[in-house]
């Protein structure tokens, strides 16, 4: 699906790291130079989840749902993932077992909330001396103003998209795109408000489906869905390509 993405320099990230398989965080670092491909590849080692069957979620220093890494060509520093975000792994492969998974036959390693707060060499120690991730209150102040500021302006352009208009798409780094709006809401698969365009020409992901929901009807790759703020509503007349000449 297509939108629009914010370029982080920072070549090094420390997130949390969570899975449907197991209750355990655990804190890793990692270069925001590498794919999302990459990415998954290196977390299939520390969560054992196969690359290919890896859905993630990355969620705010304060554990908010911001969005899916669903691109795997796209570089892990193009998506907003700051210090201290959590990167939830959903497992969709369906091959596991209680065998691997229950907790409760596996010894641990256990540290109280008081020990682990006195250690000088863990990662929330870290973050404390840089004032990093939630531990820096200014700037998660700041960044939750600039969500709920983009949030209220994706919300009041859909307002004013209305379905069966004639659009046209310009997202960034894409070709411009004209076709029909068919859905305009907040679908179950990202959060926020989405459009979705049934487009003139097989340039879309999708037939109006995501994730085996249907939001609108369209030929395979004819669908697909964007940002509010990406869509201009419009007298669009559909182009004629000739395709009955002989």
């Amino acid at each position: 699906m297509d939108g629009n993405v914010s370029i982080i320099s920072s070549p090094v990230v420390a997130v949390r790291l969570t899975s449907t398989i197991s209750s355990f965080e655990s804190n890793r670092r990692f270069s925001r130079g590498i794919t999302i491909a990459e990415f998954k590849s290196k977390l299939e080692i520390v969560v054992g989840v196969p690359a290919s069957c890896m859905r993630l979620q990355l969620f705010s220093a304060l554990d908010k749902l911001l969005l899916d890494l669903d691109d795997d060509e796209a570089l892990l520093g193009s998506y907003p993932v700051d210090d201290d975000c959590r990167i939830h792994v959903i497992d969709r492969s369906g091959t596991q077992t209680g065998e691997f998974t229950d907790l409760s036959r596996v010894e641990k390693y256990e540290i109280s909330e008081e020990a682990y707060e006195k250690r000088t060499d863990s990662v929330r120690s870290l973050l404390k001396q840089k004032r990093a991730g939630r531990f820096n209150e200014e700037e998660a102040v700041k960044r939750e103003e600039k969500l709920a500021e983009k949030e209220e302006k994706e919300k009041a352009a859909a307002a004013a998209i209305s379905t069966g208009s004639r659009c046209k798409v310009e997202v960034p780094g894409n070709p411009t795109k004209i076709g029909t709006v068919m859905y305009v809401g907040t679908p179950d698969f990202k959060p926020g408000h989405w459009v979705g365009v049934k487009y003139d020409e097989p340039l879309g992901k999708n037939d109006g489906s995501v994730n085996g929901k249907r939001y609108f009807e369209c030929q395979p790759k004819y669908g697909g869905f964007v940002k509010p703020t990406s869509v201009t509503v419009g007298d669009f007349p559909e182009e004629d390509y000739g395709l009955d000449e002989m």
